[in-house]
């Protein structure tokens, strides 16, 4: 739930990530709290235009971020009323009698009752120091078997005298070897933005992102873009653009039976979760979160 602001703030800002959120009625009902409370603070609003080439149930409901995705996320992080540390990179854990010791690539250790992990699977496996010898057998190779989408986003920032005018807010591609997706921002989130230059979004498909995965974000960008100008001829030129790289995009196979998570110690508690244990989207990852909640609680 990624969203990137252009460097001269005169465009919309782009979600470069996660790009609507889509939950079915057995979801909606379950997590109506949650829907309720986004929606009454207008960090949600239905989706009301063409989604063009969605491949969907109609059942589905469909649901977009006038501030961005990252409104999601910020919106329950203030809620918490926790401290939050940005920019930790964790490299290692080491198990000290009670407690957890937790090593950051700078800045050394610190020391935690309880640790919980939602970062992709891949990094938790490559964690140094005891993460190896306190998995079973079984646990890694569950862990193993979890199998992401890789892909590249693409970011267009335009000036305010700038209109892009198309009959879709956003677009699947089904025919081009290398764009999957594309959306105007402030049309997608029906948000209304004056003085502000429109912000397209382009994803590559995951064949795309697979056979390119090891390739500079510089080597890629002008093929996603020579083949958005075949798509979108006319196409104005750019302020500013964006490249991301996912490595980990979406979870292709998740950890068996959808846990939503998996306790690796108990006493001093260690918990992985995230959407490697559920499915990739919002609900996925709140069914995650309430399974990691049921297990601190007791825990603590």
């Amino acid at each position: 739930m990624s969203t990137s602001r252009p460097p001269d703030s005169s465009s919309h800002s782009a979600d470069l990530g996660a790009q609507y959120i889509s939950t079915t009625p057995a979801y909606a009902k379950s997590h109506h709290s949650f829907y309720s409370e986004l929606l009454s603070s207008g960090i949600l609003k239905p989706l009301q235009g063409l989604i063009e080439g969605l491949k969907q149930n109609d059942d589905y409901t469909h649901y977009v971020t006038p501030l961005g995705m990252s409104s999601v996320v910020k919106h329950f992080l203030y809620q918490s009323g926790a401290d939050l540390f940005f920019e930790h990179h964790v490299t290692g854990l080491y198990h000290r009698g009670a407690s957890w010791e937790v090593q950051r690539k700078v800045g050394g250790t610190e020391t935690f009752d309880a640790v919980v992990l939602t970062m992709p699977v891949p990094q938790i496996l490559q964690l140094h120091g005891d993460m190896g010898h306190l998995l079973s057998v079984q646990q890694k190779q569950q862990l193993e078997e979890v199998v992401y989408s890789s892909r590249f986003a693409l970011a267009l920032f335009f000036s305010p005298d700038v209109v892009l005018n198309f009959p879709w807010v956003a677009r699947y591609i089904t025919d081009s070897p290398c764009v999957r997706y594309i959306t105007v921002e402030s049309c997608k989130r029906n948000a209304d933005s004056p003085g502000l230059g429109p912000s397209l979004v382009v994803h590559t498909s995951v064949p795309f992102g697979l056979e390119h995965l090891e390739r500079d974000n510089e080597d890629i960008q002008p093929i996603i873009l020579q083949e958005l100008h075949r798509l979108l001829p006319g196409l104005p030129q750019p302020m500013s653009i964006k490249c991301q790289k996912w490595r980990y995009s979406q979870v292709l196979t998740s950890v068996p039976d959808c846990p939503g998570h998996m306790t690796i110690l108990d006493q001093p508690l260690l918990i992985c979760g995230g959407d490697s244990f559920s499915h990739s989207n919002f609900d996925g990852c709140v069914e995650s979160a309430l399974s990691i909640l049921n297990v601190l609680k007791t825990s603590l």
